[in-house]
């Protein structure tokens, strides 16, 4: 079988709309599910869920396992409650998020903690996670149960390491990575190890295992180059808000890496302080030692090697799916 890689595929990136016309219907019964299940006899429960749902991203973790489960033959229903699973997790993840960075927007709107608070953030994140795992027990697969309870205590741990990291100029690449991994490619890799499970292809755990993980990490490399290459309104948050937070990632640790020793004293300042009164000048940094070129390159190696791993996936519109997702991930802007 060819080998399938960003630099030789020649393919155009597909719209998003495209690929989820790929699973139109099964598209339209995960999000019936998601706003049936989001129901509670708590009023600002149902508020402050149906706040973030609404005002809800790409979806791509939920589009991962319906076209995994696709690609894989599925022929029960069980996948479309598993991607409801996997938009819980992640919702309450970002609720809980929002309020351990105190980020007043997400996705160009008000956070939900700016709007309800803190306290109703955390407890309706609370919700979520637990609305998911009674959606698990539903689903009667132990196998699904046992993937997602450890890809969100992985996603738990990730969320306290990049709390002890924040602040700390001196991070190094590796451990960026696993920081990376764990809050926001371990949820990618159990979306595709799911679709899988639930289509009963276990054979095809490693592989889907292998891209999700890639997927993610990829996804997460744009996500923080963006920080510092983008408008507001393409980004849907403030540039800069992972200076604001402390957060060293890859552009600006390449940047303290490579740049000079005036730009390095600047940046390790401004990751200690969390200020971003010189963000102007650390872009310019960022951007003239390579930061952003070094994490458009790692982002592609990770993209190239989640499309290599859907070389174990027979071929199918599904399969190319997958792909064109691994694609789309670094063409949001590189």
């Amino acid at each position: 079988m060819a080998s399938m890689s960003l630099a030789a595929s020649g393919h155009k990136p597909l719209a998003l709309d495209t690929l989820r016309e790929l699973v139109a219907d099964d598209w339209e019964a995960v999000n019936r599910v998601i706003y049936r299940r989001l129901g509670s006899d708590v009023a600002l429960v149902n508020q402050v869920a149906h706040h973030i749902i609404h005002h809800g991203g790409k979806r791509l973790r939920p589009l991962v396992v319906l076209l995994a489960a696709r690609a894989c033959g599925v022929t029960n229903s069980h996948h479309i409650p598993g991607a409801a699973i996997i938009e819980f997790i992640h919702t309450a993840t970002l609720l809980h998020d929002d309020v351990v960075d105190n980020s007043d927007r997400r996705r160009g709107q008000d956070t939900a903690n700016t709007l309800f608070g803190n306290q109703a953030s955390v407890l309706v994140g609370d919700f979520l996670y637990s609305r998911a795992f009674q959606m698990m027990v539903e689903i009667k697969e132990i196998g699904v149960l046992d993937v997602l309870a450890n890809a969100t205590n992985t996603i738990a741990e990730g969320e306290v390491l990049q709390l002890m990291n924040c602040n700390n100029p001196d991070i190094t690449e590796a451990a960026y990575m696993e920081v990376i991994y764990r809050k926001t490619a371990k949820l990618f890799e159990a979306g595709a190890r799911i679709g899988a499970l639930l289509a009963g292809r276990t054979d095809l755990e490693d592989a889907y295992v292998a891209y999700g993980r890639h997927l993610g990490l990829a996804f997460q490399l744009v996500d923080d180059a963006l920080d510092y290459d983008a408008s507001p309104e393409e980004l849907g948050k403030n540039i800069g808000d992972d200076l604001a937070e402390g957060k060293p990632t890859l552009p600006v640790i390449y940047a303290m890496d490579q740049g000079t020793a005036a730009e390095r004293h600047m940046i390790r300042e401004a990751i200690e302080t969390g200020g971003t009164q010189n963000l102007k000048s650390i872009q310019i940094a960022i951007e003239s030692s390579g930061g952003l070129r070094y994490t458009a390159e790692r982002s592609r190696e990770e993209a190239n090697k989640a499309m290599q791993a859907l070389e174990a996936i027979p071929r199918c519109q599904f399969r190319d799916g997958l792909a064109a997702l691994a694609r789309f991930a670094i063409d949001r802007r590189f």
